[in-house]
């Protein structure tokens, strides 16, 4: 199933209080559970004025049902394609090791 990751607007979010993230939280799980197990909620990333959700869904239009249901803004949904990460370097150079 595809993974997204999800871009929302969100003025001051860096500045919202555990309780407001809690709250925020529980409305997301609320609605993750009114459309079913299809669609699910991995992270979420917190910045200054914005935050960047990652999602399982069968489809960008889950994902926006999702947003809608919630009151979340969706200003940007991407799927991914890949994820890298430093462990990657390490199987790389044991490849390049192996060719030369």
């Amino acid at each position: 199933m595809p993974k997204y990751m999800i871009e929302r607007s969100m003025p001051g979010a860096g500045d919202l209080t555990p309780q407001q993230l809690q709250a925020a939280s529980q409305m997301s799980c609320a609605v993750l559970r009114d459309l079913g197990p299809q669609i699910q909620w991995l992270e979420t990333f917190v910045t200054p004025n914005k935050v960047y959700c990652v999602f399982i869904a069968p489809n960008e239009e889950m994902i926006r049902e999702h947003a809608r249901l919630g009151g979340f803004a969706a200003d940007s949904i991407a799927v991914i394609t890949d994820v890298v990460d430093p462990s990657m370097a390490e199987s790389c150079s044991a490849v390049i090791g192996a060719r030369s």
